[in-house]
């Protein structure tokens, strides 16, 4: 099949989405797709990524659910999208987060290709879809199937789009974070490492994981904090680390994915204090592959794909104390690590990406069979014919 992967975000910044979008365009790439990725950029970045990429608009950050969002919101796009799908006529468009500007909704215009969308996002209220229904709702219809990426995605999206979604999770690029990487010499003195990986915003609750560390700190001294990601600390972190006069606490920055490997290997608990707007939780996965025992707050993101007491302990967001005990428990009981890791890298299986992207190419051949006649019908209106 013909395949393009579209996404709304600026395709030379790491991001979930374009984490996502590049595992499957290559999985698919290696099943004997020809798979062309189609998002923003910005000129002024490498594109590191090396999958067959056609740059679309330039990229503006916006705002977004306590993150930032780099999309294109140029409507210029629209000659250069048309004469693209023409050019190309794709068996399969696959939309990723569809409904956001612009690009997607460029694409949606045009495509007389089988449609799919799949939908990341999940927050508490769908305020976003709600204002922008009525101006969006035509370019849904023409989707020919959704994917949600977890129970907290299928939520979301259904309360303002209800229909058929077929529930198909991120994948994990398990060898790559399974394999025995070497730990940092550094960090093996014999300190307990906890491991914290994310972007620092304010949602990711880095805030809460240092607060809880600083009380720990007083009973258990040879303890260590390591923070991977790019950004800056928030007001509150700051003023954590400052009030309380806190060592022992390693800010890397952003570091390459090719090391990540490392980080996990060095740790011996790994923690996620996100405080919501979750969908999914990748960087679970990452350390249940790597063999880790998590520490995560019971968000609805998070637990769809983690049990407590199986692979992780859960605690309630935003609860230090909570969060406290649940650290302190696993660093003073290495059997209790032990279990959890263990437990971990057998549920983290069945993420691999070969089989989601497997659960994927069964999806489009189902769509395919249900759409053809929509598909025809749509070329017809613009006066063409259907690559079917």
């Amino acid at each position: 099949m013909k395949i393009a992967m579209v996404s709304p975000y600026d395709f030379t910044w790491p991001g979930g989405v374009t984490a996502h979008v590049t595992q499957l365009a290559r999985e698919l790439s290696r099943n004997g797709h020809e798979v062309q990725v189609l998002a923003p950029h910005s000129p002024s970045r490498q594109n590191e990524n090396d999958e067959p990429f056609v740059a679309l608009g330039r990229s503006v950050p916006l705002p977004s659910g306590g993150s930032t969002a780099r999309v294109s919101l140029s409507w210029w796009l629209y000659p250069k999208v048309r004469a693209l799908l023409q050019r190309e006529a794709f068996d399969i468009v696959h939309l990723h987060e569809p409904m956001a500007p612009i690009l997607p909704l460029c694409v949606l215009e045009f495509s007389d290709a089988v449609n799919i969308g799949t939908f990341h996002a999940s927050y508490k209220h769908s305020h976003l879809y709600h204002l922008s229904h009525p101006l969006i709702k035509r370019w849904h219809q023409r989707l020919d199937g959704g994917i949600a990426v977890s129970p907290a995605a299928l939520r979301y999206v259904s309360s303002a789009f209800p229909g058929n979604y077929k529930i198909i999770p991120n994948g994990i690029d398990l060898d790559h974070f399974s394999t025995k990487a070497a730990p940092w010499p550094e960090y093996q003195d014999g300190k307990i490492n906890i491991l914290f990986v994310g972007r620092l915003e304010k949602r990711k609750g880095l805030r809460y994981l240092l607060e809880a560390f600083s009380r720990l700190k007083w009973d258990l001294p040879d303890i260590r904090l390591l923070v991977v990601g790019p950004g800056s600390p928030d007001k509150e972190s700051h003023s954590i680390l400052g009030g309380r006069g806190l060592n022992d606490v390693v800010f890397t920055g952003s570091v390459p994915y090719e090391d990540l490997p490392r980080y996990y290997a060095s740790a011996d608990i790994f923690c996620s204090p996100a405080t919501g707007a979750e969908s999914f939780g990748i960087v679970l996965l990452e350390a249940m592959a790597a063999g880790k025992p998590v520490v995560a707050s019971d968000i609805e993101g998070y637990a769809g794909i983690v049990t407590h007491g199986q692979e992780c302990l859960l605690f309630p967001r935003k609860d230090i104390e909570g969060l406290a005990q649940a650290l302190g428990t696993l660093i003073r009981d290495p059997q209790l690590r032990n279990k959890l890791g263990s437990q971990g890298r057998q549920t983290v299986e069945q993420y691999r990406w070969d089989r989601v992207a497997a659960q994927v190419e069964d999806y489009y051949k189902d769509c395919m069979s249900l759409a053809n006649g929509r598909t025809r019908k749509r070329a017809d209106k613009r006066g063409h014919t259907s690559i079917r």
